[in-house]
């Protein structure tokens, strides 16, 4: 299925462009609504100023976007998919295990700008009401349509999806006619394409390289583009591309047209993206942008959904409910997450109130995103065995650039900076905690060989003397090699209980490097009594165990390979197949335990956000009607003093 999608997103096709123009270019698309204005302010427009913003904002789009990204980047693709876990998987059996840092701080910072991204291009879009009605509140208009879109999510985004695509054209077809409209009035807009002006403007402007920080803003939705690569293609990102810049750049060379005409004016709150509308346009212009705007932010929310579902399949999240409200490839929706964005970008409408507050606090987060991928792609070059002169020429410009702005977006700290790397921060130490508790967990679990227990397990199974707890029974157990088993199975199978089955089943979930790889393999250990199935299954495919199990032994069953009918003889000649029983062992820390600090305040808060999230059934798709759940006590060091308990004679 996976190569079937990946071949025909590689077609160029005319319907594959439309809909490549609807989800990849929402966030960059968006942009002329609020960088000019950004970067000109309060203060009297400034010819040279404006030139040089212009000439930034080209080479910014040119490098940074279509160099880096859509020619250099999205040439690491995971088996067509994209984004920055899909590049870290790509790197990370290398001997380098410390990259999983750049991943986690990309990805938290990723999600992030997700919050911000709504607000900030709603905002703009409907700001544009007041160049005809100045004393509007637009705050209430702006968490409502906010309000709405996070609202939808439950039902999917495919029945106003096939929509998306057609706006965008209209999008970026008016944003080229408006910028042409001005550009013919003022010619001399164009030497902006000299890099010298940006020189210049580093050089002799004041605020030059602080200058960079509303640049950025240009570029910020480059690193989402790469995230969803995997909807449309890297052949339909590229072909796209050059027409969503071209439209991207007459508007940006038509507002500085307009601005470099009203030179020594000030701009008083107005913006200059509705500044060149006809009049007559103003209303309908605003409609498109806020349809534009809507769209953005629904390519972020999708992106951030996917986001998490990555992390939690790579053990970098907490387990938390993951719905499928439509059949739409990549179509998920996450509750939890959906509800934190929500009250995230309404938190952000009221802390801000208006798109010029906002874009104090833009970019801040991306450009460590960009930082960690870049990072992760030079590794990734590295592997590939790129020419080592390349590579060294290309990081090296891209962390001169990616420095220069991460410098000039530090000065947005206390403009409202802070906000976005809260958040991030947050974000961080949840996935830090998640991934160490796994290894300290794992470290500590118990292992046996099955080979000690199979007779064990055999005679258990044939010992009438012991009613029988079901006809099969499944166990999820998390240990790669097939010759181990958890010390807590054997104890759950033989002691807690004894447990007769007919046939003991062990279930084992690796998560591969591949994004939508759906394998198993079956190891038959004790012919007619213990059976293995280890499924293989891509970091985008969702654990549903229950159906996957439940086809599986369909399988076998057709190849007669296992018997699953009834034992009892009333029932077996009747052909009535017998129970399946899911028993999952969940861990929790018990607190006769000896530790490190460091250890014990990982743990302590892994298992506070554990008892927040999914539990193992839920999170593996298991039917809770023939699920038992077992708690085990997770000792990892008896503490010293028990040691020094002593008999004493009763004499």
């Amino acid at each position: 299925m996976g190569n079937h999608q990946h071949g025909s997103l590689n077609k160029i096709t005319f319907g594959g462009l439309l809909v490549t123009l609807g989800i990849i270019y929402g966030d960059i698309g968006t942009s002329p609504l609020y960088v000019l204005k950004a970067i000109v302010g309060d203060g009297p427009i400034n010819p040279d100023l404006v030139k040089g913003a212009i000439s930034a904002i080209f080479w910014t789009l040119t490098l940074q976007t279509t160099i880096k990204y859509v020619v250099l980047t999205l040439r690491a693709d995971n088996k067509g998919e994209g984004g920055i876990f899909s590049l870290y998987t790509l790197v990370k059996r290398s001997k380098y295990k410390w990259l999983i840092v750049p991943a986690i701080i990309g990805g938290s910072a990723l999600l992030a700008d997700g919050i911000i991204t709504p607000p900030i291009s709603v905002s703009s879009a409907i700001e544009g009401l007041k160049k005809n009605y100045p004393t509007l509140n637009t705050v209430p208009y702006v968490i409502a349509i906010i309000t709405a879109l996070f609202f939808i999510q439950r039902f999917g985004t495919k029945f106003i999806g096939r929509a998306f695509g057609p706006i965008m054209f209209i999008w970026f077809t008016m944003l080229g006619i408006l910028g042409i409209s001005k550009m013919v009035c003022n010619l001399s807009i164009f030497s902006a394409l000299n890099p010298y002006y940006t020189y210049k403007l580093l050089q002799t402007h004041p605020s030059g390289m602080l200058i960079l920080g509303a640049v950025f803003l240009c570029t910020t939705g480059a690193e989402a583009l790469y995230s969803d690569l995997g909807h449309c293609g890297k052949k339909n990102i590229r072909v796209s591309w050059f027409y969503v810049k071209t439209m991207l750049v007459l508007n940006y060379f038509g507002q500085g047209a307009w601005l470099i005409s009203n030179e020594g004016k000030s701009l008083n709150g107005a913006n200059p993206f509705y500044e060149i509308m006809p009049h007559w346009f103003i209303i309908p212009g605003i409609i498109i942008a806020t349809s534009a705007a809507v769209i953005a932010s629904q390519a972020l929310i999708s992106g951030s959904f996917t986001l998490i579902n990555e992390a939690m399949r790579l053990n970098l999240w907490p387990k938390v409910r993951v719905k499928y409200p439509s059949d739409e490839k990549g179509q998920l929706y996450i509750p939890s997450l959906n509800t934190m964005l929500l009250l995230g970008c309404i938190g952000v409408v009221l802390y801000f109130r208006e798109s010029g507050a906002m874009e104090a606090a833009y970019g801040l987060a991306i450009v460590l995103c960009m930082m960690m991928t870049t990072v992760l792609l030079n590794f990734y070059m590295h592997i590939k065995r790129y020419n080592y002169i390349f590579i060294v020429t290309i990081i090296t410009i891209y962390a001169i650039i990616e420095l220069s702005f991460f410098y000039a977006n530090m000065d947005k700290f206390t403009h409202g900076g802070w906000i976005t790397l809260v958040i991030a921060g947050t974000l961080m130490l949840v996935m830090t905690v998640w991934f160490l508790a796994k290894k300290i967990r794992m470290k500590y679990t118990d292992v046996v060989a099955l080979n000690d227990y199979k007779q064990f397990l055999i005679d258990l199974s044939r010992d009438e003397s012991i009613p029988k707890y079901a006809t099969h029974l499944v166990y999820l157990t998390s240990v790669n090699d097939t010759k181990l088993i958890e010390q807590k199975i054997i104890h759950s199978i033989l002691q807690r209980r004894p447990k007769r089955a007919d046939i003991y089943w062990f279930v084992h979930v690796d998560v591969m490097d591949e994004p939508y790889r759906m394998e198993y393999k079956v190891d038959h250990i004790a012919e007619d009594d213990i059976i293995r199935v280890d499924f293989k299954l891509g970091f985008r495919v969702a654990p549903k165990i229950n159906l996957m199990f439940r086809k599986v032994v369909e399988d076998l069953v057709e190849n007669k390979e296992v018997d699953i009918r009834s034992r009892y003889e009333s029932l077996q000649k009747n052909n009535i197949s017998g129970d399946f029983k899911f028993v999952v062992v969940e861990k929790y820390l018990s607190y006769d335990n000896d530790m490190p600090f460091f250890r014990k305040v990982i743990l302590e808060i892994y298992y506070f956000l554990k008892h927040l999230s999914l539990s193992e059934a839920k999170a593996f798709g298991l039917d809770s009607s023939s699920v038992k759940v077992e708690r085990f006590p997770m000792i990892f060091k008896v503490p010293e003093s028990i040691k020094n308990l002593k008999r004493i004679s009763t004499k």
